[in-house]
């Protein structure tokens, strides 16, 4: 078992590494405007996305969040996002479909920070809080987001009953990460069988996000490089998961599963 996969699959190793390398590794890219950091997602059958100039670089991981919403639409509604990273879809988000709200929470207080600082748009606000514990009321919100966050949580299935509960009757779960093997059972059957959530839709998506790796490859080397000591240059480069990277193989060999759901919360 590799180094990664060892801390997907075991949830107190997991939780101690997060909790030091998240506010660790953005302190380290605070100044670069590192503002996603998902694997991202390129879909050559797609209609090309049309984009700000400002945007562009960012193609690829805004191009996952495109797909994670797919359908549903942003516009006057009330969205979370859990695990809002950096803020770059937020920001992408709120900029473009005119949300009511949109809020984005991440237990990590330096990329709250980091987010506040950077990302000003009109109805956006990011606040420091928990996956496991969302401190909003019952029926809060229309959608809730979850981009490529929740292999660090400790216990999902409890997570999805918090995303459940604080989404209104109707309301939409959009979610999208990765499991090795020996997890995939257990993610999706709390997708599928959780009693107040009906799955509209799943989908295998390994070779959109290994295409997405592939064009990020050289930014996040250059990225990794820059910002961090050289003794960590081989642990970084696996979890940006750049090109023949561990996970990249894992990616590409299917021993890695990489999925997006979209989900609807039942009435009454």
């Amino acid at each position: 078992m590799g180094l990664i996969e060892e801390i997907l699959v075991r949830p107190k190793l997991r939780q101690k590494l997060w909790a030091w390398w998240y506010p660790f590794f953005t302190r380290r890219v605070r100044e670069q405007g590192v503002d996603f950091l998902n694997y991202a997602f390129a879909d050559i059958e797609a209609p090309r996305l049309a984009l700000a100039e400002a945007d562009e670089p960012n193609r690829p991981n805004i191009q996952l969040y495109e797909h994670v919403r797919g359908s549903v639409d942003l516009k006057g509604l009330r969205v979370l996002e859990v695990s809002c990273g950096h803020g770059g879809g937020a920001s992408f988000f709120a900029r473009t479909y005119a949300p009511a709200e949109y809020v984005g929470l991440d237990l990590n207080p330096e990329a709250i920070r980091h987010c506040q600082a950077r990302h000003q748009v009109a109805g956006l606000a990011f606040e420091v809080g928990d996956a496991q514990k969302l401190s909003f009321a019952d029926g809060s919100f229309d959608v809730v987001m979850n981009v490529e966050a929740s292999h660090c949580y400790p216990d999902f299935p409890g997570f999805v009953d918090e995303v459940a509960r604080v989404l209104k009757p109707g309301g939409r779960f959009c979610h999208a990460d990765l499991r090795y093997r020996s997890g995939v059972d257990e993610w999706v059957a709390a997708l599928v069988k959780h009693p107040r959530l009906r799955l509209d839709e799943m989908r295998l998506i390994n070779p959109e996000v290994i295409r997405g790796m592939e064009l990020n490859t050289p930014r996040y080397e250059a990225m990794v490089k820059q910002a961090l000591p050289r003794f960590l240059h081989k642990l970084a480069l696996d979890f940006a998961g750049v090109k023949g990277s561990r996970l990249h193989r894992d990616a590409v060999s299917g021993e890695m599963s990489y999925r997006s759901f979209r989900l609807t919360k039942r009435q009454g």
